[in-house]
């Protein structure tokens, strides 16, 4: 039997044992490191890092994008107004001012702010409003 002392793994990646009951060696080994090594692989490393740090980033920045870009259907202030017999809400704006004027013409009665009229009056207005759709 051959006997050997040394054992040299200068090309290979793994690790050798040599057994004393028989002299054999018992190799446990693994195919080359035939990968990018070096100042190669760092770069590649660094530029993989930087690429998905730029996806990540940008995958937090585009909602508060979207939402940074959408704007408001008028600047003046919203006012909701709430039908309690029909059970919904309206958009006070200028579309409904005109369409609460052209109710007071049709009704005779001359102009007093939505807010100032009487409840009753404002129930008879939803009323009317909800059987006289836009013509828009």
């Amino acid at each position: 039997m051959l006997r050997v002392d040394k054992i040299s793994f200068s090309d290979m990646c793994g690790t050798g044992h040599i057994s004393r009951h028989q002299g054999c060696i018992v190799k446990a080994t693994r195919a080359p490191n035939r990968g990018i090594s070096g100042l190669g692989g760092y770069i590649m490393r660094r530029t993989n890092r930087y690429i998905s740090l730029l996806f990540l980033a940008a995958a937090i920045a585009a909602p508060a994008l979207v939402v940074a870009g959408a704007k408001a259907q008028e600047a003046s202030v919203q006012v909701r107004v709430y039908d309690r017999d029909h059970r919904d809400y309206h958009n006070w704006d200028d579309h409904e001012d005109r369409a609460y004027r052209r109710y007071l013409v049709e009704q005779h009665r001359s102009y007093r702010t939505y807010q100032r009229q009487h409840y009753r009056t404002q129930r008879h207005y939803w009323n009317w409003r909800h059987s006289h759709p836009d013509r828009d």
